[in-house]
């Protein structure tokens, strides 16, 4: 590792919202940067992640997602900055990270020729688990990820949800502190994506932390307790879901007509408005809530004008994810979205 990648202090411990009681940092990181030749990767990464939550990091292709996780995990050397996962440091300890940590990239990393109790079984043995203990935890593992009825078929024969299911499970044989999910669901369908939601959920409530990267919005939104937008190898954006969206302006109400004549009169009474004129719609900007709504409708009467319906549309994380990161070729801070301090 490079002498400018230095040992960093223990975190200072993170305060639980609302009763005020402190939470380990399980990941921390502080200018963390990496480069490929000139190809700059990451420029700069600062993280704090709580013990016991779910910490999603988004980004585009390219943007340094699975490069901050091969870091974390001591997979890649750092070429600066500082990082400290479970309390240990990437650089001066990293037998101690890797004792705490389990990771499951984005294939599936198992032997097609073992059956499932083999790969949890070869598992246990390269972790030097007892032989009483490994088979204890791989009778555990399989009943968990209800796999215990396949136990004893290969795993070429799983789907790609089972097959998810029992890479994970291996991940665990360690027990781990902090699990790095490095886009767990890619290539599964909607069923087996909600199954391994409930996975995820399961393993927090346990007092693991999840390093979660994704590429589905919907994913993050579901699951993380905080999000971070990486994009040119910065972290651009950080915050709940709810904090993310708080931050895109774009919440209207859109109202459709059927009457020429009635579209007219309320695109009058709302002159700010976006026009379709095609489609007899109009959108009206507002912030989405209960008020705002109840005086575009109370407008409406005053005016004396009937629309044939409305809908309310709020940002989502789609629309955060469009907005901060553009086309994904280049950072570029819309004017809108405050840029997170450094």
């Amino acid at each position: 590792m490079p002498s400018s990648v230095m040992p960093m202090s223990m975190p200072t411990p993170i305060p639980r919202p609302g009763d005020g009681r402190q939470v380990p940092a399980a990941v921390s990181t502080a200018d963390l940067r990496k480069s490929y030749g000139d190809k700059l990767v990451l420029d700069g990464i600062d993280l704090l992640i709580p013990a016991g939550s779910v910490f999603a990091l988004l980004g585009p292709n390219g943007a340094g997602k699975t490069t901050t996780v091969q870091i974390l995990s001591t997979l890649i050397a750092a070429d600066g900055g500082q990082a400290q996962v479970a309390g240990h440091d990437v650089a001066t300890s990293p037998d101690g990270v890797r004792a705490a940590i389990g990771v499951t990239g984005q294939f599936a990393a198992l032997d097609d020729l073992l059956t499932a109790e083999e790969n949890l079984l070869l598992m246990a043995d390269l972790l030097h688990l007892g032989k009483r203990e490994g088979r204890s935890r791989t009778k555990e593992l399989l009943a968990r990820f209800a796999i215990a009825d396949v136990a004893h078929k290969r795993a070429a024969t799983f789907s790609g949800g089972m097959r998810r299911r029992l890479d994970i499970a291996m991940t665990l044989v360690g027990d781990p502190q902090v699990i790095f999910l490095d886009e767990p669901t890619t290539g599964l369908d909607p069923r087996s994506r909600r199954t391994m939601w409930d996975t995820v959920r399961s393993l927090v409530a346990g007092g693991t932390t999840v390093f979660l990267t994704t590429q589905y919005l919907e994913e993050a939104d579901q699951l993380a307790d905080r999000i971070a937008v990486l994009d040119g190898g910065r972290i651009i954006a950080e915050g709940t879901a709810d904090e993310l969206k708080g931050q895109i302006p774009g919440s209207h109400v859109r109202l459709r007509f059927t009457d020429p004549a009635e579209y007219e009169r309320a695109a009058a009474a709302f002159p700010g408005a976006a026009r379709d004129d095609q489609g007899l719609a109009l959108r009206v900007a507002g912030d989405g809530g209960l008020d705002a709504l109840r005086a575009l409708l109370d407008r409406l009467d005053a005016a004396g004008v009937l629309a044939a319906d409305f809908s309310v549309h709020t940002p989502d994380l789609d629309d955060v994810f469009l907005a901060l990161t553009g086309d994904g070729t280049a950072h570029t801070t819309p004017p809108h979205v405050k840029e997170t301090p450094r």
